[in-house]
């Protein structure tokens, strides 16, 4: 077995290793580019079980890159234009996002529905369930509610976060530890306020109480939707 089929080979074992990819009920394809990087392309059931997987892909060794060709399996199946109408309502109706310009596209057809000023401005296109944003937020917290926003949309797969944070700001455990705070403050399905964050390398760890395990659930996958984000323990306690 040459070099290159071993890589793929332990790439492959290690995702089988990882019970929350679950590669028996979404298989996936794991490939070399040109230049070594391993490709992984397919359908995950969550936002967990997608950096997970690139997580376990990257941690082999012999692999120098992963390109992410993940999706996240929507939880309803919906068009680019119902995307990106209600991920346009939701960045509307966001009072964090009151003094911010906002625009939003689908199959290359854009509505300025705020326009462009100096406290911000958010582009979001939508192509193929997947979303991409683009331009300018005032903290590392704002620009992980904006992707948060995108998840929230039953029929999004995915999101490509490109939004700047002007001025510039770290992206360190404090600064991860105060956007999932601010996600988990803006999900009406969960009590924040019950709930404790602590994030140590990346990882957070969700302390508190939750009603029942379906709130407990949505607030580890809250947490996952904050960029840097690469593991969550959830230790929050039912009542």
């Amino acid at each position: 077995m040459d070099g290159t089929s071993e890589v793929l080979r332990q790439v492959r074992a290690a995702l089988e290793r990882e019970p929350r990819v679950n590669l028996h009920q979404y298989p996936l394809k794991v490939n070399l580019d040109a230049d070594g990087a391993v490709i992984v392309e397919g359908e995950l059931a969550n936002i967990a079980a997608k950096k997970l997987a690139l997580e376990a892909a990257a941690a082999v060794p012999g692999v120098a890159a992963v390109i992410d060709r993940l999706r996240v399996a929507p939880a309803t199946r919906m068009t680019d234009g119902a995307i990106r109408d209600h991920l346009r309502d939701a960045l509307c109706e966001e009072l964090a996002f009151e003094n911010c310009g906002i625009s939003v596209s689908s199959r290359g057809v854009a509505q300025m529905v705020r326009r462009r000023n100096s406290l911000g401005f958010i582009e979001a296109s939508v192509d193929n369930a997947m979303v991409t944003l683009n331009g300018q937020v005032g903290s590392f917290s704002h620009k992980c509610l904006a992707g948060a926003l995108v998840w929230w949309v039953p029929g999004a797969r995915d999101v490509i976060n490109g939004l700047e944070v002007v001025p510039r700001q770290d992206e360190g455990d404090n600064e991860i530890a105060e956007a999932v705070d601010l996600v988990l403050a803006k999900d009406p399905l969960v009590n924040a306020d019950r709930m404790r964050v602590k994030t140590e390398n990346s990882v957070v760890t969700l302390e508190g109480l939750a009603a029942n395990e379906k709130e407990s659930e949505m607030a580890e996958m809250d947490a996952w939707c904050v960029l840097g984000v690469n593991r969550v323990i959830n230790r929050l306690e039912i009542e």
